[in-house]
């Protein structure tokens, strides 16, 4: 599935370095963190590789 915003692609990419031990978990603060917990790392590595380029910087909630 790929990333519907910059925000939502940088924030996977942050979880996804955490999850391979690149970063410490202890610094992944807000939705970063939640996707660490909940998601595995090949969706993180789906999400994290989305091309930003196009793509908003965020997206209104409930879309």
């Amino acid at each position: 599935m790929p990333a519907k915003s910059k925000a939502q692609q940088k924030a996977a990419g942050a979880a996804l370095a955490a999850k391979r031990g690149e970063e410490p978990k202890s610094a992944l603060k807000g939705a970063s963190k939640g996707m660490y917990e909940s998601m595995s790392e090949k969706q993180l590595d789906e999400l994290a590789s989305t091309k930003r380029k196009g793509k908003p910087e965020h997206v209104a909630k409930g879309h």
